[in-house]
């Protein structure tokens, strides 16, 4: 049959001997080359299959771990501190005159007149005012009179009586006749003494006309002026004194400590004064004596500071700081932000070497703001959890964390937990 005959007959020639026709060597390139690129596809497809079972789970495996390490709760821990060096108190207080008296008059009458204002120093003994004292005079020079009356009395009761003993001595009298005259001498020796008693009495009086300084000061106050009336029998109140005389050199503080404090503070202890006005200015003193006793109405104890002011420079009446150096005491503090407080009363977090946590009862002493004392239920060596959480329970355990790097972190917080998963799986 002819390759016309077989093209007529659609039918392809059969390839001769010597080889392949070009139509069907194309073929079969294309046969061969689709296999590949199909077993090329496959291996493609297996491989992302493989990567994406593999990163999934590296991601399981990585998000695991991140959860048990954001499970984790992380403590900071501290040690009680045993303080070496006592804290300072400082206490409100006023500063008043070592000696401070309202000076009044002893005799009435009429202020002739003053010598000394408010402000003028004075020495003890220095006159500070005069008062007219008429009927003052009189009485003295009645009582001088009632005197000589009374001296002239006694003379003639002592001749009378001298003369009736040497008539008893001739038998001329009876005893009982001289008895009454002896009797008349003892009265009239004893008229005489009261009236020189009322003499003096009087001149001393009078002796008060004349208001001196009872000791050396600052005149504070002048409450009269030429002329005023003075009446000695109103009493001796501040309100109606003269004058207001104050020693300023020492001056006195009185501060009332609370108990909590009171028994570190002793007699002799140096204290430090300092007034709002004078900024920059410190004055030093000391504690002159304690009341030894505990007010029961304030729960506090009055303490005497003795300060001295040589210069002047503090004023009596001032309103002043007074700050007091105390002893350490010895007990352990702990920082305030280690304290719970919870409905069963304050509690401290204990970490034992397992880190289980352990909330402990305590009895807490003075409050000295970033620190508070724990007088029971404390040992030196107890780990206590800072800044711990109010879902803190009895029984969890925590993991410590490491002490809070130089960058500044601030303590008691978790280190970074491993980065949770976040790569992205292929579609």
């Amino acid at each position: 049959m002819t390759e016309q005959r077989h093209s007529a007959l659609a039918i392809h020639p059969i390839a001769g001997d010597d080889g392949d026709g070009p139509e069907l060597l194309r073929r079969r390139q294309i046969v061969r080359r689709t296999r590949w690129l199909v077993l090329i596809v496959l291996v493609l497809l297996a491989l992302g299959a493989a990567r994406t079972v593999f990163v999934r789970i590296a991601n399981a495996r990585e998000l695991q771990a991140s959860t048990v390490e954001h499970a984790k709760q992380y403590v900071q821990t501290a040690l009680p501190r045993t303080p070496t060096a006592g804290q300072k108190l400082a206490l409100p207080g006023t500063l008043q005159g070592y000696v401070q008296s309202p000076i009044s008059a002893r005799a009435s009458g009429y202020l002739k007149r003053w010598t000394k204002d408010i402000g003028s120093r004075v020495e003890k003994g220095e006159l500070l005012a005069e008062i007219e004292t008429p009927e003052i005079d009189q009485q003295l020079s009645q009582a001088i009179a009632a005197r000589n009356q009374a001296a002239s009395g006694l003379e003639l009761a002592q001749s009378t009586a001298a003369r009736w003993e040497n008539l008893r001595k001739k038998d001329v009298v009876s005893q009982q006749d001289l008895d009454e005259r002896r009797s008349a001498v003892a009265q009239a020796t004893a008229n005489v003494a009261a009236a020189d008693a009322n003499v003096q009495r009087l001149r001393q009086t009078e002796g008060f006309k004349r208001v001196v300084a009872p000791f050396a000061g600052v005149i504070t106050r002048r409450n009269v002026d030429t002329g005023d009336l003075i009446d000695a029998g109103a009493g001796g109140g501040a309100g109606r004194a003269l004058f207001v005389l104050a020693q300023t050199d020492p001056l006195r503080v009185y501060i009332n400590v609370p108990q909590a404090y009171a028994q570190l503070v002793k007699a002799g202890q140096p204290v430090v004064v300092t007034q709002a006005e004078l900024r920059g200015q410190k004055f030093s003193g000391q504690v002159a004596r304690t009341a030894g006793a505990i007010d029961t109405t304030t729960r506090m104890m009055q303490v005497e500071v003795s300060l001295p002011n040589r210069d002047g420079a503090l004023l009596p009446g001032a309103y002043v700081q007074v700050e007091l150096p105390l002893a350490a005491s010895g007990t352990l503090t702990v920082p305030a932000n280690a304290l719970l407080f919870r409905a069963e009363g304050t509690r401290l977090a204990i970490v034992d070497a397992q880190g289980r946590v352990g909330l402990r009862p305590v009895t807490l002493g003075r409050n000295y703001g970033e620190n508070v004392e724990v007088v029971d239920g404390l040992a030196g060596t107890d780990r206590m959890v800072l800044n711990p959480s109010d879902s803190l329970a009895d029984g969890d355990v925590v993991a410590v964390a490491p002490d809070a790097p130089a960058d500044g972190a601030k303590p008691g917080a978790a280190p970074a937990a491993a980065p949770a998963a976040t790569k992205k799986e292929p579609a």
